[in-house]
């Protein structure tokens, strides 16, 4: 387009903020159809925007790869040596955000038209939905750390508003303020890494800022400990947003809001904004291994821990969220993996098969009459097509089975997993400098600890103390093999797990008999338009968005690494290597055959509805069942500790402190103490002059008394 695009940007966040407004005020009394309009057309523009924007990126990417746009709109803050800009950023990472946030978004917000017809707050429902939006754009548009809070806060507000949308009902109240307090211990993490940043980024927390200032591995290598410490914060935010252990248990409860909303929030959106955060900050992730493997090894578990969980769920929505924590974990995988790439690959094709999934449970849901226990459902796919059509194709996607979307992005994760470069002597000669600059340090503290000036170094001294922080660091490096591989082998167990819990999903929802009511059966019907369009486009994208990362995992034409390339350059070098094709084959069928496998079983056991087979292996193993299906008692966990121990000591702390302390002490007490001298005051003042007059002559006598 002509001009510059970058104008853009802040029309495609701001059309859904004038959206949310108008319906926020005026949606009670505006006709339904208006308030949809207004709903779906601020949306819709703000996704044709982005088209727009995304195209005139990829035109001046193809004479300037690093090209990006940026727009200063003002400066917000401004405090001695520290600034924040209110600033935009549009590169190839925020370029794949927004088509997937407004994209999805419409989508969701179109099916909402007929999932929420019916509802007397539909105004009030798509003034959140639209604010949703604005705060997600915010958060992947922003160009500084600031920026990305804003929206990082204005998510987490928006899904406390949307899960508990029904807020007379206790259990949706509760299941929101649970999101929301969950959600608030990860950013305590997240806030103090930025201060930390803040006070070593020059005053500023802007990207372009920050990764000129920790691009420098050699000269970073002397504050491991504390850009370590700064990871890990991040990280804690990230585990928070994308509900990773063990900030996972607010996702599952978050299903107590509408179906749309699941399918907006907790699989294409707001959830993946903590791979978001770590992918846009791979600059500075690159510099802390330890850290790296840590996010990889807590996404390995928590993959691993929710897929089981998923095993044995009968709420169609609680398989979906604790399939949604477990792909977000492989998604953590790969970024903690240094296969930045691969885990925003994932987080694309994701969104797509997983807000399908959501969207099609919510129209089975619609269809028989908010009925959600898949015990009570089965024998649905003639009776309702166009869902059992979508839903199967999501299924397959999700299961990682060839072509669709869910194999090229999770294979690319599984592979990239095991490409580990160890400490090659060019690995050697890219930290020798850092080394060399530690040994050093190292040896002039030593000189100075033992009283001699440091005017010389003794060479060989160090040389050898060189030396000895090169094999530590091998050594370091040869033990993330290790770890890298006990990923690999939790992610591959995950996956066929979650072949086998979708697809048993799937057979008891769609196979075999009808098992609940037979009235609302009969009267179950298939998608109406608003609702079926949504779920085709999403099946459609299920199948074919996986093929922008055709051929290999790191083949030259791979098009969405390739995109993504001037993003994640540097944080992609941090002991990352390639593998060889033939064992890329090779895992490429291992993966598939594990997910044939998971299927294979779903098929076996489940093809004509819950079978003995199923029952017997549930009462011979029922410490595993029980476990399993409580969740691993986790939460009832949490709410002996912290839950009931933070609200002990805080009743405590109420009536010791504020009650006794400041209400009884300091306001009361003087009170207390004037009243008192009042009343003793009073017993004096009578108004009576005889007793003035007595008072008068005892006084006298008494002083009379003490003089003689």
């Amino acid at each position: 387009m002509e001009g510059n695009p970058a104008v853009l940007l802040p029309l495609i966040v701001l059309l859904p903020l004038i959206g949310g407004i108008i319906n926020g005020f005026f949606g009670k009394r505006l006709p339904k159809q208006l308030v949809y309009a207004i709903a779906n057309g601020s949306v819709l523009s703000s996704f044709f925007l982005a088209v727009l924007s995304f195209l005139s990126l990829r035109t001046a990417t193809l004479t300037n790869p690093e090209a990006a746009f940026r727009y200063e709109a003002f400066s917000w803050i401004v405090a001695g040596n520290y600034s924040f800009d209110m600033a935009f950023l549009l590169d190839p990472l925020s370029a794949v955000m927004i088509l997937v946030v407004t994209g999805v978004g419409f989508l969701v917000h179109l099916y909402s038209t007929a999932y929420m017809n019916s509802d007397d707050g539909v105004g009030r429902y798509f003034s959140y939905l639209n604010l949703f939006i604005f705060s997600m754009l915010m958060l992947v548009l922003g160009k500084n750390l600031a920026m990305l809070f804003i929206g990082w806060e204005g998510v987490g507000a928006c899904s406390y508003l949307l899960i508990g949308f029904w807020f007379k009902d206790m259990d949706k109240a509760i299941a929101g303020q649970k999101a929301f307090v969950v959600n608030r211990i990860g950013d305590i993490g997240f806030v103090v890494a930025i201060f930390l940043l803040l006070a070593h980024g020059n005053g500023s927390v802007d990207y372009d800022n920050l990764r000129s200032l920790y691009s420098d591995k050699t000269h970073m290598l002397a504050n491991s400990t504390e850009i370590t410490l700064i990871c890990l914060l991040l990280f804690v935010g990230a585990a928070g947003k994308s509900a990773q252990i063990p900030l996972y248990v607010w996702l599952p409860d978050a299903m107590a809001g509408p179906t749309p909303v699941s399918a907006l929030i907790h699989a294409a959106t707001m959830v993946t904004a903590g791979v978001y955060m770590v992918a846009r900050l791979n600059f500075i992730f690159a510099l802390s291994p330890a850290a790296m493997t840590v996010v990889m090894v807590v996404g390995a578990v928590t993959a691993l821990v929710a897929a089981s969980i998923g095993l044995v769920q009968n709420d169609i929505k609680k398989v979906l969220a604790y399939s949604t924590v477990s792909q977000l974990g492989f998604m953590f995988i790969a970024v903690g993996a240094g296969a930045f790439a691969a885990g925003v690959f994932h987080l694309f094709t994701h969104a797509f098969f997983k807000a399908c999934l959501f969207l099609g449970a919510g129209a089975v849901i619609h269809a028989l009459h908010h009925e959600q226990d898949i015990r009570k459902m089965g024998g649905l796919r003639k009776k309702l097509p166009i869902i059992h059509l979508t839903f199967l194709v999501s299924c397959i996607a999700i299961a990682g089975i060839p072509p669709l979307a869910g194999f090229f992005s999770k294979d690319a994760i599984l592979t990239e997993t095991l490409a580990l470069k160890p400490a090659t002597e060019a690995l050697e000669k890219y930290y020798e400098a850092g080394f060399e600059e530690r040994a050093v340090s190292a040896v002039a503290a030593a000189t100075v600890a033992a009283g001699k000036p440091v005017t010389e170094l003794d060479r060989a001294a160090v040389d050898k103390q060189a030396k000895v922080f090169k094999q530590d660091w091998k050594q370091f490096v040869e033990g993330l093999a290790m770890w890298r591989k006990l990923a690999f082998a939790l992610g591959l167990c995950a996956a066929f797990m979650t072949a086998f819990y979708m697809f048993r999903l799937y057979f008891l929802t769609f196979a075999g008999q009808y098992r609940g009511d037979h009235h609302t059966f009969e009267h179950a019907h298939d998608a109406p338009p608003q609702m079926g369009v949504p779920l085709q486009i999403l099946a459609v994208l299920s199948v074919c968005a996986g093929w922008l990362g055709m051929p290999f995992a790191h083949g030259a034409y791979n098009k969405f690494d390739h995109w993504l390339e001037p993003v994640l350059a540097r944080g992609k070098h941090f002991l990352h290597g390639h593998m060889e094709t033939s064992m890329e084959y090779a895992l490429m069928g291992a993966s598939t055959l594990v997910a044939a496998a998971g299927i294979f079983l779903a098929f076996s056991l489940y093809k004509q509805g819950p079978s003995p087979t199923t029952a017997g292996w549930a009462s011979s193993a029922r410490p595993v069942y029980n476990a399993l299906l409580n969740k691993y008692w986790v939460d009832e966990a949490y709410e002996v500790f912290p839950v009931k121990t933070l609200r002990a000591t805080s009743q405590f702390l109420f009536q010791l402190v504020d009650r006794f302390l400041v209400d009884g002490v300091m306001v009361r007490m003087p009170g207390m103490i004037l009243l008192g001298l009042s009343n003793l005051g009073r017993l004096v003042q009578t108004g009576e002059v005889q007793t003035y007059l007595v008072g008068v002559a005892v006084g006298l006598a008494a002083l009379t008394y003490y003089l003689i």
